[in-house]
């Protein structure tokens, strides 16, 4: 069955909060935001994985029993991450951010589906977030498994449509790919979503690409 988008949240969140949370989405009106402008929120994402890779975090420096407080009723993260659902990937820990810091959405091959998409119209929409990162990897298997396009088991298959356009523009070479992939699907959430190009106008989000690397721990910027 199709969904409109009340549909989902009906289904989703109930109906006491679909109304509310509906209209702040559709109006593009969050309910909660960070005053960080969405340049100001990517630098200091920039920044955190700085720390992480030079072995200098703070996040951990933090009292988590306060933080657990303050967010067990709300949250205002300033930035939402698509990210991989590798586990050499740990999102909050490799930009040095702690509790309620980051909107973190993962799918093998961090890919922009329809599910991915809601979620991250739910963070910019009602949370506030203010920047996008789509972020791959080195060595990303799912890329891998979808340039070789081997028979495999159960459903893995299904993630190689959203990679296919990588791979026609890249080739074989799995680390162009990985990082086409990661661009292309940033261009993705910049054109498909009329909630997210709503906020691009208002210049109130930036979506962009980022290339992790697992062995330095940095994390570049694609474009």
């Amino acid at each position: 069955m199709k969904y409109s988008r009340r549909g989902f949240l009906r289904e989703t969140f109930g109906g006491a909060a679909t109304a509310a949370i509906a209209g702040q989405i559709l109006k593009g009106t969050a309910s909660a935001q960070t005053a960080l402008s969405p340049d100001a929120a990517l630098q200091q994402l920039i920044e955190g994985n700085q720390r992480f890779a030079e072995g200098r975090m703070t996040s951990f420096e933090e009292d988590l029993d306060i933080l657990r407080s303050k967010t067990a009723e709300k949250q205002e993260p300033f930035a939402a991450v698509l990210s991989c659902a590798d586990s050499r990937v740990p999102v909050e820990l490799l930009f040095d951010q702690s509790i309620g810091h980051l909107f973190v959405t993962r799918v093998a091959g961090n890919i922009a589906t329809s599910e991915l998409i809601a979620s991250l119209e739910y963070g910019v929409a009602v949370l506030g977030t203010r920047a996008i990162m789509v972020l791959g990897h080195t060595n990303c298997g799912a890329v891998k498994a979808s340039i070789d396009a081997k028979p495999v088991p159960g459903q893995i298959s299904a993630l190689y449509p959203y990679i296919r356009p990588a791979i026609d523009q890249a080739g074989t070479d799995l680390d162009a790919a990985i990082r086409a992939n990661a661009k292309i699907q940033a261009a993705l959430l910049r054109q498909s979503s009329p909630v997210l190009i709503e906020h691009i106008k208002q210049n109130r989000l930036k979506i962009v690409a980022g290339y992790y690397d697992l062995a330095s721990g940095k994390v570049t910027l694609l474009d």
